[in-house]
């Protein structure tokens, strides 16, 4: 999250504890500072050449350990791409690299056609329309999910607006279409620490959604889901797919299954095996890498 957005929901936050103290309202806190990367598109990525993201051998090494060991992949336009392998395999390494949280040594990471993602920072790179969630779910617990969506949408980084800021219709009808998009327009005026854990992860990647990304990053969205979860989230990702592109890390292989053509399988930072999830599981590379024999 950048610095101004944070600062925006931290005073949203103190406001709503000074309003509950005058009326002697107490609650439970218990949840952690919204983190998700804010997203302000700048402009066409260039995917002319078929590609909206396109690494090519990247190494990075930390302390003598290869991370990341010629690394070497590229995913089209509207293309859900799901990415497996062990622990240790290089999956949250590849995306700090793409996200710019970490420098690769050497390699070429590029957004679109033009865009040379190795030339920006992390904030930066959350501008040029690429969104990361991370694991367990960081919204703003004391704040409706009305409220989280609303503040995912000020472009006006000033607090003051944010605190004042009234949606105009066109804004209006774009946070009740990401409300049914994630399962929640039934639920716009519950408070955020008071849903499901699939529902916080739902609520978390409307707010990535309400800055129109066009390339998500998500890691292990499923994680602790229920399956009923599972499956609705399942349709989100099948529904976002063609109007955004997704990288999914995942170990859920039903999951999988459920939403994913092509499916990269690393080990030891760099590409082992590609193909269906069949495919790569038949891969006798594959099955030694897992099962160890």
């Amino acid at each position: 999250m950048t610095p101004d957005l944070l600062e925006q929901g931290a005073k949203r936050v103190e406001a709503r504890r000074a309003a509950m103290e005058a009326n002697k309202v107490q609650t439970e806190s218990g949840g952690r500072e919204a983190g998700f990367s804010r997203v302000v598109t700048q402009g066409e990525v260039d995917v002319a050449h078929g590609r909206i993201l396109y690494l090519d051998d990247v190494h990075v090494s930390f302390d003598g350990f290869k991370a990341i060991n010629g690394l070497s992949l590229d995913i089209a336009p509207g293309e859900l791409r799901c990415i497996i392998g062990p622990n240790g395999a290089g999956k949250t390494t590849m995306m700090d690299i793409i996200t710019g949280k970490t420098r690769p040594d050497s390699g070429t990471v590029f957004f679109g056609s033009t865009i040379d993602l190795l030339r920006y920072n992390e904030p930066q790179i959350a501008q040029l329309g690429i969104g990361r969630k991370f694991q367990k779910p960081t919204v703003f617990e004391q704040l409706t999910v009305f409220e989280n969506l609303e503040l995912a949408l000020h472009t006006d980084k000033g607090v003051k607006s944010s605190l004042f800021f009234r949606l105009d219709s066109s804004q209006s009808d774009r946070l009740l279409e990401v409300l049914h998009t994630i399962h929640l327009a039934d639920s716009l005026t519950r408070q955020a620490g008071n849903l499901s854990h699939g529902q916080k992860q739902w609520l978390e990647i409307g707010m990535l959604l309400m800055q129109e990304p066009k390339l998500l990053l998500l890691d292990e969205p499923v994680a602790g889901m229920t399956d009923e979860e599972t499956e609705r989230t399942a349709e989100l990702f099948l529904t976002l797919k063609g109007k955004h592109s997704l990288m999914v890390v995942e170990h859920d292989m039903s999951f999988i299954r459920a939403i994913s053509d092509i499916v990269t399988v690393l080990c030891d930072g760099s590409v082992l095996a590609q193909g269906t999830l069949d495919q790569v599981q038949s891969d006798e590379r594959v099955i030694e890498v897992y099962l160890g024999r």
